[in-house]
């Protein structure tokens, strides 16, 4: 035991924080825990209705603390514990927090304890749709193309546009706003004892990709693009970064109050982080030219290549291409669908209404069997209706659905859109408009292969990854079909924890590189589906169905924001 070496991976998802700690020398789990919000999971501090989506600090450092000390005593305890070596974290994003001097996040002080303004804005929340719009209707001023980076349109789910939403609706918390941080850079923040926010090490991935940082700009953009955007942001920059860190650097070693806390050295080394999703395709050991696709409550998919190679090229309408974000040395590519598993969770809501608002009226059974059957059906739910809608002949007459319940991310975000049903009659019941719902979001994968591809960017082949590509064959079985192109499922179940773990194997010194620090801790591949050429024509007639469908709702939606 003494031999071996281990590395903490955590991975911190919308719902969920799980941790892992990993054998360095050959990826093998050792142990993992998982902790859910439980402040996010009562609803707190969130708006559905208004597209606010927030989530408490504590909730993340309860988790952080809760699922490490977890996994140390499920691993054997203090001899596992000595030879922990390196510690990596993963977040979704962009999901920033307002901080102070000390670079502490507003939400933990007193005064803001119950103010969701003042805390983590998470990604899904589209409260700043307006100031996106500005934003984009902004940058066209400038000689310089400021968007260029980002797929030529800012989304509401990202940096900026959240900061500016801050600022502008609450003059308390604009007033107490210090500085403006990514959770995947705050975390490592904590756990390395940072006292000022001038001191945060900003990551690669997350500047990049939301907020506008370029290495062609020596930075941000000039205090005078924001400025003149609004003068809420005048100066702002300055309390922000120039320099960036790809994952494989340090950001330091656990202070003396974490490394007491979790029951680990103070010689553990706390890598730089980055969003989940790229962590996950290094987990989910990516090649260049592959799309890897995390599927969980929304997609994320990440392509890299050669740097030499892509040159100057732009992708539009992406999430950003970025030198380093994903490895070092290529250009990392992002892409995505703002919901996928959501809109499937949006569905089973939907149906199970009368589980969770008349059973408890029920005269015949008692309470505590009525919560037990909700349970035991919303486990259910989903599987069967795959499993009845597999049955279900394909044809070009089928129900069809747009799979922007969450607005559209990829290709050209545009989070004011909404999804869409049609082709509705009174045969159609639940596994019917399921399947037309699986089949908008393999619709809405295949639509950012065909950008990637229009835009001379080849995708030689595809990783699935995450919760959906795990738990749903049918659904993974029918992207195949729709794309016509083999998906490969990574064996690892925690694939994002995985890749934060390999990262934390470079940052401690194990491996040199991330490359090798993927060969020798890469878990391969456990299914492969490939598509069924029988399918191949009338998923060819139901994509164009599909995209003319989209065309009116888009038409439709910018009709009524005009009038």
């Amino acid at each position: 035991m003494s031999k071996d070496k281990f590395v903490v991976g955590v991975d911190y998802g919308s719902d969920s924080v799980r941790s892992v700690i990993i054998n360095a020398l050959n990826g093998e789990e050792i142990a993992s825990s998982v902790y859910y919000y439980p402040r996010w999971q009562k609803g707190l501090y969130c708006d559905p209705a208004n597209n606010q989506f927030r989530q408490h600090p504590l909730d993340y450092i309860e988790g952080l603390e809760i699922t490490i000390k977890d996994c140390i005593k499920i691993a054997g305890g203090e001899t596992v514990a000595r030879n922990i070596k390196g510690l990596s974290v993963d977040t979704t994003g962009s999901t920033p927090v307002a901080v102070d001097k000390a670079g502490q996040p507003l939400a933990l002080t007193a005064a803001f304890s119950e103010n969701p303004n003042a805390m983590f804005v998470l990604w899904k929340d589209h409260t700043s749709i307006n100031e996106a719009a500005e934003i984009n209707a902004h940058a066209p001023k400038f000689g310089i193309n400021y968007l260029k980076y980002v797929g030529g349109i800012y989304s509401s789910e990202w940096f900026w546009a959240k900061l500016l939403h801050v600022l502008r609706v609450d003059e308390s918390v604009r007033k107490a706003t210090h500085s403006w941080v990514e959770h995947c850079d705050w975390i490592p923040f904590l756990l390395t004892g940072g006292k000022k926010a001038e001191d945060i090490k900003r990551g690669r991935c997350s500047a990049g990709h939301k907020a506008l940082w370029a290495e062609e700009f020596g930075g941000l953009p000039p205090n005078e693009f924001f400025a003149t955007l609004d003068p809420l942001l005048d100066g702002f920059t300055s309390k922000l970064f120039t320099e960036t860190y790809t994952a494989d650097h340090a950001a330091g070693t656990l202070s003396p109050e974490w490394a007491e806390r979790l029951g680990l050295s103070t010689d553990v080394v706390v890598g730089a982080g980055a969003f989940d999703a790229h962590m996950g395709a290094v987990g989910g050991q990516i090649e260049p030219y592959h799309l890897s696709k995390v599927m969980g409550t929304s997609t994320c998919d990440i392509l890299v290549a050669p740097a030499n190679e892509i040159g100057d090229k732009l992708v539009r309408g992406i999430c950003g291409q970025v030198n380093g974000s994903v490895i070092p040395g290529m250009v990392g590519l992002e892409a995505g669908q703002s919901a996928f598993g959501d809109t499937y969770a949006w569905y089973k809501n939907i149906i199970s209404w009368p589980l969770n608002n008349v059973l408890s009226q029920s005269a015949i059974i008692d309470a505590q069997t009525a919560e037990a059957l909700k349970l035991e059906m919303a486990e259910l739910i989903i599987p069967e209706l795959a499993r009845q809608a597999s049955l279900l002949p394909i044809d070009n007459d089928n129900e069809l659905a747009i799979d922007w319940f969450n607005g559209r991310r990829t290709p050209d975000a545009d989070q004011t859109l909404k999804g869409a049903i049609t082709g509705l009659g009174l045969g159609s019941d639940a596994p019917r408009v399921f399947r037309a719902l699986a089949e908008a979001t393999c619709f809405g994968a295949k639509s950012i292969v065909e950008r990637f591809v229009s835009e001379g960017i080849p995708v030689k082949g595809l990783i699935g990854i995450g919760g959906v590509a795990k738990k749903s064959p049918f659904v993974m079985q029918m992207m195949s079909d729709i794309l016509g192109m083999p998906i490969r499922i990574h064996q690892f179940k925690h694939t994002c924890a995985l890749g934060a773990a390999m990262f934390a194997a470079v940052v401690a010194g194990i491996y040199p590189t991330v490359e090798e620090a993927m060969a020798a801790m890469g878990r391969g591949f456990d299914v492969e589906y490939y598509p069924n050429p029988l399918y191949k024509e009338v998923y060819q007639k139901r994509y164009k169905q599909y995209n003319s469908l989209g065309e009116f709702v888009a038409f439709q939606i910018a009709q009524q924001t005009k009038s």
